[in-house]
């Protein structure tokens, strides 16, 4: 099998994918351990009979489901190549608007920012790697997702401080922070989605919050003010039809500036606002 046999083999397996061309060329590049290039360069190579195997219980995994991210162990977020495995989210594009948003943000050139529930790592290690003098430290309540979390710091040598804690559970109150930035659980348990694609084998805890969907947005809101410095900003990502729920539980506790950030689909997905200063209104 040549890489353009294997290509067309794979797609036709896949045909029911909406993504059936860029699943295949990630498996097959995983594979092969090579670039995308490679495959419009090279298209009449053929497989070893080992790659051909191992291709083939790839694309057999995908045809049922199992997320290429979990297949290939690996998934890129903000051009860092992260590990990833079924303790966590899995990274996703639109959550590239809650680290665009917070590099919108004038902060100190050593800001102290705090990631909440941070899976992978993925958003804490993107701030860090655009913003090598801020303090970054990140938390997660799983202690798989933080020994995760904790690989892909090293790996990247990325100096990120994190700890096992639910929300701010185990955050030293002695710290305050000039930001502090989730993507949370936001999806009401009763929502189709959740059995439909990727999510399917992602952690339910990381997916689903009770009251619609807010209850651990609101619990963030309640608990940051403590945590935040005068003037310091909370962002948060929420779903598609949130927005204008999450502005209004900003407003009631007290937070201005609140602002809102569209990803790629012009969707607002991250809103957030700025601790007002003390003894100020």
């Amino acid at each position: 099998m040549t890489l353009q046999q294997a290509i067309k083999w794979g797609r036709e397996q896949l045909e029911q994918s909406e993504d059936a061309a860029a699943d295949v060329s990630a498996l097959l590049c995983f594979v092969l351990d090579k670039e995308k290039t490679y495959l419009m360069t090279w298209p009449e190579k053929p497989l070893t009979q080992e790659q051909q195997r191992h291709y083939e219980e790839c694309i057999l995994a995908r045809q049922k489901g199992k997320p290429v991210a979990h297949i290939t162990g690996r998934r890129e977020f903000w051009s860092l190549m992260l590990e990833v495995n079924a303790s966590t989210l899995i990274p996703r594009p639109d959550t590239e608007t809650l680290v665009e948003a917070a590099l919108s943000l004038e902060l100190p050139e050593n800001a102290r920012v705090l990631d909440l529930g941070t899976g992978t790592g993925a958003v804490a290690l993107a701030l860090k790697s655009e913003r090598p003098g801020w303090q970054v430290w990140a938390c997660d309540k799983s202690g798989d997702a933080v020994e995760l979390a904790r690989r892909n710091s090293q790996a990247l040598g990325l100096n990120v401080e994190i700890l096992c804690s639910n929300w701010f559970q185990s955050v030293p109150k002695s710290l305050k922070f000039d930001l502090i930035l989730s993507n949370p659980p936001y999806i009401d348990a009763g929502d189709p989605h959740l059995s439909m694609g990727d999510v399917r084998f992602e952690p339910q805890t990381a997916l689903i919050a009770e009251n619609n969907g807010l209850a651990d947005i609101e619990t963030i809101i309640k608990e940051a003010n403590n945590h935040l410095a005068d003037q310091g900003w909370l962002l948060l990502e929420q779903g598609w039809q949130q927005a204008d729920s999450v502005a209004e539980l900003l407003f009631k506790s007290g937070y201005k500036k609140v602002n809102r950030w569209q990803d790629y689909a012009r969707v607002d997905r991250v809103t957030g606002g700025k601790k007002a200063r003390a003894g100020r209104d």
